[in-house]
């Protein structure tokens, strides 16, 4: 062992058991302000030696920047430092430094360095923010104070207060809009996401930089905070450090986001257990929601307040708008500041009087900290009063600024104080593996959704849904029924069943016409229902629709309940709603609203010969003679027509008119007339298996199956259509990939050999660590023909192909298939058939087998 080794065995392993003390200490304590400091220390007593050690004490000044500056070090935090050299330099110094960076490294200390004379320091601090930024929190670790506290000197006389201040928020507007823009998705990153700790230090670094303070208490004393402001912002920031540094610790690495992998083991750091109604992980990320939705509110009050203290050169031009608000340099302000407390009523007045005023940017600062101490005064005398109630309905009847002024009550607490049981819901997570936003966040897209079909600007996104909205009569109901739609979730039970009762509460004593009332609350009840039937049922069988339009009854419900399904989904994930979803609900709403058109009643014979008659016209357009059809037609029953729409009709018999009874299997592939997926036309002697074969083809080549159906002609053949997905992230060419399916799928199902076992694939981080019990049912169909199984399970490759195993082992034929994958959760649907079904034992014993084969 050579000498120079012994010192840094000594400092590596000094920190290491330093690190592992504090961290068992921190366990016991759950002091973070102790850690934080106290891990500074440590590493300060290492660099403080090593800085002797290598001579440079007298020649060189080392600087703790950044967050090791600010005194806060998290367990995987970047150790950033300033060598601040003399100028000249001397030669050997900057070997000294050289080697003194080598130690750090060699001793376990993962830095950040930067090596700098003070003109260089001055000249990047002044060309870059971040620099500046970093320089800003500083403190001196080992070496000469005069250099240093002359550079400190030096970038204060040549900041600009002002242009730091627009080139921070500038900064945190970009850093919020990478991050989504809300501070409500699944992983949210606990240091750079909206609430998180970055805005925290962007106040106390604009705070600094304009010399008002460079802590909470500072901003007491010079009035920008009041105490119970301090208290909450102190709280909350001590939640998000205490959550990061067990974010760390758990981690042993640095990871600033709540990833899936950990939030669950996190929670039981926080002494938090799973209930009936709630996991641990969902308590701890509403805790966390509610820490950064405070810190959101009270950054959106202090900045707007540094702004004013560092422009109060700006002249105050103010215009008068009533009794209580004003214009102030372009912003909603009050005119006394008691204002809430006198008239309690003006709160919610407040927020209806900006959103008629387009032209004004938000509330002016000093009417922000009124707004936010008077929330408070909301209590149930105030909710009973019918000049508030009245207020609160006017702003959903406002033609425009709905959005933006939920957004902003529900940021300051307003809404979920005027209806708590939505302030139950603010921050709460839904772990459903489709959810990207919490319950709030996600009822407040829905309505903007909503909103946006209503708006003529975003007319060309969704044409026929924004004709339907701007011919529907009073359309705040849709927007009350969006923002009841999901507001019982968390609860346990049925939460469509718990938030009717909400919703026929609110609208009762908010005096809502009986028809609009009635019309909410039927909307909360069944906003899954046609979501539901159009991706699990048969959508063109006559029968389905006619159940579906005898549920909707008037085509005023039917139209509200299809503008908020479609806004639903879309308010869930940006990765759920697709165009094959958007046709399966324009479809059925086209179908029922003609069975309501006719008085309720589902007239088949007529349907069908509608049917033929419009495929026929189709294969006319494809220039095939009249009459070559009736070849194919001759060998399809009722239920063939039933099943499928006028333009797969076409499509078979144009494709498959001129051999009816081929040797081997036919693959004929095209793309959806939706260019959404690929639809697929099976076409083979009927045998055993043959659904299970097309299904393995389908996981092994990574293509997702969303919808099949099954048939088999009067002599034998299978003829069976799929409307499959290509791969995610597949840049290839559609008539490649159609290609490629129609011969390789053809000659898959031309083999003969045994059915193989599905592979197993690879299940995702989110499916990982909160996995989905599987759920099998097995029940006969209304007229006792079929029978329908319905699977819920965690999606993965293969899993389909998994269930066609062993649907084919019980020597069962699949008439249809409905796949729903909604996230990482699959919702499947099969008609089946077969012997055995009617016996209990088999039926239970295919339950079984089919559940095992859900887990693998």
């Amino acid at each position: 062992m050579t000498l120079a080794a012994t010192p840094l065995q000594h400092w590596r392993q000094t920190l290491a058991d330093k690190r592992q003390q504090l961290a068992e200490r921190y366990r016991e304590t759950r002091d973070a302000q102790t850690y934080l400091r106290r891990y500074c220390q440590a590493v300060d007593e290492a660099l403080q030696t090593l800085w002797r050690e290598q001579g440079l004490d007298g020649e060189a000044s080392l600087a703790a920047v950044g967050g090791y500056g600010r005194g806060q070090l998290f367990p995987g935090s970047d150790i950033d430092i300033l060598i601040l050299l003399p100028d000249p330099t001397p030669a050997d110094i900057n070997d000294k430094v050289t080697r003194f960076i080598g130690l750090m490294w060699d001793i376990g200390l993962e830095i950040g360095h930067s090596v700098r004379t003070e003109a260089e320091c001055l000249r990047e601090a002044q060309s870059d923010i971040t620099i500046e930024t970093n320089l800003l929190e500083n403190r001196l670790v080992a070496g000469p104070v005069t250099p240093w506290l002359q550079l400190i000197q030096k970038l204060e006389a040549q900041r600009d207060p002002l242009a730091f201040f627009e080139g921070k928020t500038r900064e945190q507007q970009q850093r919020h809009t990478r991050h989504f823009g809300v501070s409500n998705n699944l992983e949210p990153n606990l240091k750079e996401s909206p609430g998180g700790l970055r805005d925290l230090h962007t106040i106390l670094w604009i705070s600094k930089a304009a010399g008002l303070g460079d802590n909470w208490d500072a901003l007491v004393r010079r009035g920008i905070l009041t105490l119970a402001e301090a208290r909450l912002i102190k709280h909350s920031e001590e939640q998000l450090q205490k959550l990061r540094i067990d974010l760390h610790l758990l981690a042993r690495r640095r990871e600033d986001r709540l990833i899936f992998d950990l939030q669950q083991q996190m929670a039981q750091a926080w002494s938090l257990a799973d209930t009936p109604a709630k996991r641990a992980s969902e308590q701890l990320m509403q805790l966390y929601f509610r820490a950064a939705k405070t810190v959101n509110q009270l950054n959106g009050i202090l900045l707007p307040n540094l702004r004013g203290r560092i422009y109060c050169q700006v002249p105050r031009v103010t215009q008068h708008i009533n009794e209580h608000f004003h214009a102030v340099n372009g912003m909603l302000g009050i005119r006394e500041v008691n204002v809430f407390d006198k008239h309690p009523h003006a709160i919610l007045e407040a927020f209806l009087t900006l959103q008629r005023h387009p032209e004004l940017s938000g509330f002016a600062p000093r009417m922000l900290r009124a707004l936010w101490h008077a929330r408070s005064q909301i209590n149930e005398r105030f909710r009973q009063d019918a000049r508030n109630r009245a207020t609160f309905l006017q702003i959903f009847r406002e033609p425009s600024g709905l959005t933006r002024t939920l957004r902003r009550m529900n940021l300051y607490g307003i809404l979920g104080q005027y209806l708590p049981n939505f302030g139950q819901i603010v921050g709460q997570m839904q772990h459903d593996l489709f959810h990207v936003y919490t319950v709030d966040e996600h009822i407040l897209m829905v309505v903007r959704n909503l909103r946006r079909f209503a708006i003529s600007a975003y007319n060309h996104e969704y044409p026929f849904l924004s004709r339907l909205i701007n011919d529907f009569e009073r359309p705040e109901a849709l927007y009350l029924a969006g923002l009841f739609h999901d507001i019982a979730k968390g609860r346990g039970g049925d939460h469509s069943q718990l938030g009717k009762a909400d919703a026929e509460a609110f609208c009762r004593s908010h005096g809502l016409l009986e028809e609009d009332c009635a019309l909410i609350v039927w909307l909360v009840q069944h906003h899954l229902t046609m979501s539901s039937i159009a991706q699990k049922q048969d959508i063109y069988d006559p029968e389905t629709v006619g159940r579906f339009a005898e549920l909707v009854q008037t085509p005023r419900r039917l139209a509200a309940l299809y503008l908020l399904t479609v806004a639903d989904i879309r308010g869930t994930s940006p990765k759920v709603w697709n165009t094959w979803k958007a046709k399966l609900l324009e479809d059925l709403y086209h179908a029922a609203l003609r069975v309501l058109s006719r008085g309720g009643e589902t007239d088949i014979a007529s349907e069908l010969e509608a049917r033929k008659n419009q495929a026929r016209a189709l294969l006319r357009l494809h220039a095939i003679p009249d009459g070559v059809e009736a070849g194919l037609w001759a060998q399809l029953d009722t239920v063939y027509f039933l099943r499928h729409e006028a333009k797969e009709i076409a499509w078979h018999a144009r494709v498959l008119n001129r051999q009816l009874a081929p040797d081997a299997p036919q693959v004929k592939a095209r793309l959806a007339d939706d260019h959404d997926g690929i639809q697929v036309l099976v076409y083979s002697p009927d045998r055993p298996e043959l659904f299970a074969r097309a299904c393995a083809f389908f996981g092994r080549t990574n293509y997702s199956i969303a919808d099949a159906k099954v048939y088999t002609t009067r002599h034998g053949y299978a003829l069976d259509t799929f409307h499959v997905f290509v791969p995610e992230h597949h840049d290839g060419d559609y008539r490649d990939m159609i290609n490629f399916i129609e011969f390789e799928l053809a000659a898959t199902l031309a083999q003969d050999q045994p059915l193989q076992q599905p592979p197993q694939g690879r299940i995702s981080r989110h499916l990982k660590h909160f996995p989905i019990t599987p759920q099998v049912s097995i029940r006969p169909d209304d007229k006792d023909n079929y029978f329908i199984l319905s699977i819920v399970a965690g999606d993965r490759p293969g899993l389909l192909a998994r269930i066609a195993k062993v649907l084919a082992d019980y020597r069962l034929n699949v008439q249809s298939a409905k796949i729903m994958t909604l996230g990482s959760r699959a919702e499947d649907s099969f008609l089946i058939s077969g012997p055995g079904l009617k016996d209990d034992k088999t039926a239970l014993a295919l339950e079984a087998e089919l559940i095992a084969a859900l887990r693998i």
